[in-house]
C-alpha cells in the first residue's frame, strides 16, 4: 500500500519549522529531507524517524520498526505527529546528529571511439 500524499503534506506541514523540508517519491513511499539530510521515512502512511541516541533521549520509550521488509529499524511516530512543537523538535534533533551527506561524484563521459 502507498502512502497518501495529502498524509505526506501534514507531517511536513507539521515539522516546517525544523528546517528546510522537502519530500520526494520513491517507490510509492516517500523520503522526508531537512535541510538536505534523510532524516525520515514514510511508508503505509506511518512516519519512521531515522534512530539516533539524541532522538531516542527525547522520545524516551520508542517503538523501532522497520520501514518496510529488509529496511533498517526507524523510531515509529504515531499520535505525537499531531503535537506541531514536539515533533518538530525531534526532527531538528535527528537532523543535527546526522552526518553531512557526502557530495555526488560527478561521473565521467567516456568518448566512443567510432569505426
Amino acid at each position: 500500500m502507498s502512502s497518501d500524499l495529502s498524509f505526506v503534506e501534514f507531517v511536513v506541514e507539521q515539522i516546517q519549522d525544523s528546517g528546510v523540508i522537502r519530500y520526494r517519491k520513491m517507490f510509492g513511499e516517500y523520503v522526508l529531507y531537512c535541510n538536505d539530510k534523510v532524516v525520515a521515512l514514510i511508508c503505509d502512511n506511518q512516519l519512521f524517524v531515522k534512530p539516533t541516541n539524541a532522538g531516542k533521549l527525547f522520545i524516551g520509550k520508542v517503538i523501532k520498526k522497520p520501514a518496510y521488509t529488509g529496511a533498517k529499524s526507524s523510531f515509529l511516530i504515531e499520535d505525537q505527529i499531531e503535537d506541531r512543537d514536539w515533533i518538530s523538535n525531534l526532527i531538528s534533533i535527528t537532523e543535527k546528529e546526522l552526518p553531512t551527506p557526502k557530495p555526488k561524484s560527478k561521473k565521467k563521459k567516456t568518448k566512443r571511439k567510432s569505426k
